[in-house]
């Protein structure tokens, strides 16, 4: 990296920094991911204010969605069968949306020079949580065993599929480094070859999503925008409707695997809680404390879904086997059963404030973590949200021009006369 005193003193100075060694933390332990983001997106505001440059409290259309979104969220914490919890989730989506807005707008404002740093954080870190992961996972877990100081849990192998979901996003950032095509391309190569090696589908569809969407973005920006936001707010608005009404009349599902039938049941009784309120849902982070979420599968939804076999039964009168543990896995039910139908359109605001505010760059982030969100993790787990803040704080500093021309002079210049390109290729979106 260039550590010369101006780069130093930069805002995307702290932004590498914090990408350079995020993967390798959320191999350790994921939950680390939301002290880190959060430092890291304090200080990057904090770099920017000693320039003297002032305080933009919030700097995107993006940020502004956000901010609606959970402001929504705080009002749902009044009917929430879990108030504190709401607040405490709300609070967790405003503060990052103000941080974020706030860094993201820092870093637009610094010299090339200074943005390119980005990119290198993100090529170390994406190597060097590869390492970690893959040597862990070598190793019968025996990194993440040490990190935890004798006290190892039992499913401790599954703690890689959020590295591996956290690489994924960052991935298509990778390409924001300051060297030759061919070798961003390798480094491409290894991420997802590296992810095919590691526990978890989700993050390997996820890297695969934002890397084919990154390509076709490179092609063709605008129709990729309209394309991201509106199949993004189709997915939101629409997904948990058509999937009631399947659900509704029964799937065969009993050749799946058992982890993969569980999840259909968890969004068949995700359904079922959203048609009893189907307005203002039932508040935020309702989906730890479902009626009836903690119970096993009826005999009749057993039997709806096929799953009538030895091996099924004994898999689901098995106290883990919970109708609704923690969250649907999947943001647009979770959106819709706690927040109804205010939280969808609000949902889908962020989504189109996202895709078409976004450069080649932020719609390969945006892609990869709508594929996580909508298979994986809770909607508002606050170390998700710090991964996706800081992915989307990075997509601001790659300005499509200077990211794809800056060593190979034009190999991946615009041809497509959009005028945003080369401007804002993040997800800062458009000044407001």
């Amino acid at each position: 990296m260039n550590l010369s005193l101006p780069g130093w003193r930069s805002a995307a100075f702290p932004l590498a920094g914090g990408l350079a060694v995020a993967p390798a933390v959320a191999g350790l332990q994921s939950k680390a991911m939301a002290p880190l983001a959060l430092v890291t997106l304090v200080l990057v505001v904090v770099a920017h204010l000693r320039a003297g440059r002032g305080w933009g409290l919030v700097g995107s259309r993006l940020a502004w969605a956000v901010m609606a979104l959970g402001g929504f969220g705080l009002l749902s914490a009044a009917w929430a069968v879990l108030p504190g919890h709401a607040v405490q989730a709300a609070a967790g989506v405003l503060g990052l949306a103000v941080l974020g807005g706030a860094a993201a707008r820092a870093v637009a404002a610094d010299l090339p020079a200074h943005r390119a740093l980005v990119g290198q954080g993100v090529l170390i870190g994406v190597l060097a949580g590869l390492a970690v992961a893959l040597v862990d996972l070598a190793t019968g877990n025996a990194i993440r065993a040490a990190v935890r100081f004798g006290h190892v849990p039992g499913d401790l192998a599954t703690g890689l599929k959020p590295a591996a979901s956290v690489l994924a996003l960052l991935l298509p950032l990778a390409v924001m480094a300051p060297a030759r095509v061919w070798m961003r391309v390798v480094v491409a190569g290894l991420g997802l070859g590296g992810l095919l090696l590691l526990p978890g589908d989700t993050a390997r569809l996820s890297a695969l999503a934002g890397v084919g969407v990154l390509g076709f973005a490179l092609w063709r920006l605008r129709p990729a925008r309209v394309v991201m936001a509106t199949g993004l707010a189709a997915v939101l608005l629409a997904g948990p409707v058509i999937m009631g009404l399947v659900l509704a009349r029964g799937l065969p599902v009993e050749r799946l695997p058992l982890s993969a039938a569980h999840r259909v049941l968890i969004w068949n009784f995700a359904t079922d809680r959203i048609s009893e309120r189907p307005l203002f849902g039932w508040g935020l982070e309702s989906s730890r404390q479902m009626p009836g979420g903690k119970g096993q599968a009826p005999e009749a939804v057993l039997q709806r879904f096929g799953l009538t076999g030895a091996g099924a039964r004994g898999y689901f009168a098995h106290p883990s086997a919970e109708m609704m543990p923690l969250h649907p896995h999947n943001l647009a039910l979770q959106v819709r059963l706690e927040l109804g139908w205010p939280g969808a359109l609000l949902a889908a605001g962020v989504a189109v404030a996202a895709a078409m505010g976004a450069g080649a760059v932020g719609l390969g982030v945006l892609a990869a973590a709508a594929v996580t969100a909508l298979l994986s993790f809770g909607a508002w787990q606050v170390w998700w949200l710090g991964c996706m803040a800081l992915a989307a704080v990075a997509a601001s500093a790659a300005r499509d021009g200077e990211v794809f021309a800056a060593r190979d002079r034009g190999s991946f210049a615009r041809r497509d006369g959009d005028p945003g390109a080369g401007r804002d290729g993040g997800l800062a979106g458009k000044r407001g």
